[in-house]
């Protein structure tokens, strides 16, 4: 089964400061990850935003349960660069970077974690290893 995913190219905006959002959203419930974004105060939330929207239309058109999907991958990468350049002394000129992200959202279905069941036998063998370790002579 495919994942829903979205991407965006070229924001005109550093990728350095689009991975802050970004991390900020990886691996959560796509749900809360829609209302934090509101009360986040960069510019990079709102396209982030959007294209979660995106991919999770995307999930819907796929006929995907939406209420327990994460944000499975999130990539922020660097877009096209645009040179500019600034007159500088002795007519020389300064290059200038503006510089775009290209975004890549992926979705999916939560796991539920089970948690294992660890045998006695295990705890005690380690309690044990602990206890017979000997200490280190000091010398005065």
């Amino acid at each position: 089964m495919a994942n829903p995913h979205a991407t965006l190219s070229n924001f005109r905006q550093a990728p350095r400061k689009m991975r802050m959002v970004a991390n900020a959203v990886r691996g959560k419930k796509v749900s809360e990850v829609l209302i934090n974004l509101d009360f986040v105060a960069k510019k990079a939330s709102l396209p982030i935003k959007t294209l979660i929207m995106s991919a999770l239309a995307n999930a819907k058109a796929l006929d995907i349960p939406t209420e327990n999907l994460i944000v499975k991958t999130i990539k922020v990468d660097g877009g096209k660069i645009m040179y500019r350049r600034l007159p500088a002394a002795r007519g020389s000129a300064h290059p200038i970077r503006k510089r775009t992200s290209a975004i890549f959202v992926e979705l999916a279905e939560a796991v539920s974690k089970k948690k294992t069941k660890i045998s006695k036998e295990v705890k005690v063998e380690t309690v044990k290893k602990v206890k017979t370790t000997t200490k280190a002579k000091v010398k005065k």
